[in-house]
């Protein structure tokens, strides 16, 4: 009579998957929109700006900045997991096959970069807004991928992923050296220190809950004093973690902890900050400037345009140079697919805009990242269709 629910478990493993969890991240992104443009919009403006936490520590900060300082750290955390497993153990583990994703995370870095230079150039925000396009996002375009390439190799896949990490950690490097102001040494050495003996336990084998996460909160807060961004001790906590298993060890804990943490990043990290980053006011005048501010088209171009440029070309020429080698299975046309999926931009884009501009100008330049995102994941949509097809009629004959 009644509909068992699932079990926790089961819903857990709903969160695993990339097409649940990009479904919650646009929908997370809807929500935020509606809020922001809708009758609630001072409660969702006062709920965002609330400040929480001990402010002796300076973590007095605002509900939208622990979602972007606190919530994205676990998510950089959990990508990180996942690209060192492929880097060691993984698809990614042979040095031609890892070099490639990395030679097209530069160029889908550079090119965006150039071109937002190139068309915002003379407009004095371009001097940091040139940084918005070049990150992908990791969530919203393998959630795209899973719902439209099915068909396609897994070798798709664990590309775009690995693309999407490299470019996401150039852009935490850029913004750990473009976007700090001041630069607290003692809390770097605490971070450093705290870092190291989670190095250590990783090696002694201790496996204990009660060590490691005051050791990851405490790292954390260290890097945040830094005046660098906190998401950079996510990052690197996931590089110390140990990936190999023991005889007798069911599963290492980047297994463990990557099992365990990934529904909690889909089903929660995400979408609460992109809750919270995309509610900006849109109306006809935002739409307006779209199409005529530098800055915005500038971010546009660089997220459509840059990234299937620096993407596909950087990978062709590596190819034809012999440095790296096609992922298994794919060819030029799946590799342009995955590349327009490459400007999805949407969550560390979203960071740096937030970070790189002020006022008017970050809400411009959310709704610059919202549509290009939008065009991108659209236009990859119809050509990751259109090659799952193609690969399924292959595999019939």
């Amino acid at each position: 009579m009644f509909r068992r629910l699932p079990a926790v478990g089961d819903f857990a493993r709903y969160l695993r998957t990339e097409t649940v969890g990009g479904v919650i991240l646009l929908v997370a992104a809807a929500l935020a929109l509606l809020a922001a443009n809708g009758p609630w919009s001072s409660i969702y403006e006062g709920l965002r700006d609330a400040r929480l936490g001990p402010a002796a520590l300076h973590l007095d900060l605002t509900v939208g900045e622990w979602a972007k300082d606190g919530l994205l750290a676990l998510f950089f955390f959990v990508a990180g997991l996942e690209l060192k497993r492929e880097l060691v153990i993984g698809e990614l583990s042979r040095f031609r096959d890892a070099v490639l994703p990395v030679i097209a995370a530069v160029g889908g870095m550079l090119v965006p970069a150039a071109l937002a230079l190139a068309v915002g150039w003379g407009d004095p925000r371009i001097g940091s807004a040139w940084s918005i396009p070049v990150a992908t996002d990791i969530a919203f375009a393998l959630g795209v991928l899973a719902l439209t390439g099915s068909g396609l190799p897994s070798s798709a896949r664990v590309f775009l992923l690995s693309l999407a990490v490299v470019d996401d950690l150039g852009a935490i490097l850029l913004i750990a050296t473009v976007f700090t102001t001041g630069f607290d040494l003692l809390a770097a050495a605490a971070a450093v220190a705290l870092l190291a003996l989670y190095w250590f336990l990783q090696r002694r084998r201790l496996r204990t809950a009660w060590l490691y996460v005051p050791i990851a909160v405490g790292t954390w807060a260290a890097v945040h004093a830094t005046g660098a961004h906190a998401t950079i001790a996510g990052v690197a906590l996931a590089l110390l973690t140990r990936v190999r298993s023991d005889p007798g060890e069911d599963e290492s804990p980047c297994l463990r902890l990557e099992h365990r943490l990934q529904p909690w990043s889909a089903g929660v990290a995400v979408p609460v900050f992109a809750f919270f980053a995309s509610g900006v006011p849109i109306g006809a005048d935002t739409f307006g400037r779209l199409t005529t501010d530098r800055m915005a088209l500038a971010v546009i171009v660089g997220l459509v345009v840059g990234k299937l440029v620096g993407i596909l070309g950087f990978s062709l020429l590596a190819v034809r140079l012999g440095v790296a080698r096609m992922p298994a299975g794919l060819g030029k046309r799946d590799l342009t697919a995955v590349a327009v999926l490459g400007g999805v931009g949407f969550t560390v884009s979203l960071l740096i805009a937030d970070l790189a501009l002020d006022g008017e100008d970050v809400e411009l330049a959310t709704s610059a990242v919202l549509v290009a995102s939008t065009l991108a994941a659209l236009l990859a949509a119809v050509l990751l269709v259109r090659r799952s097809r193609a690969h399924e009629a292959a595999d019939d004959t």
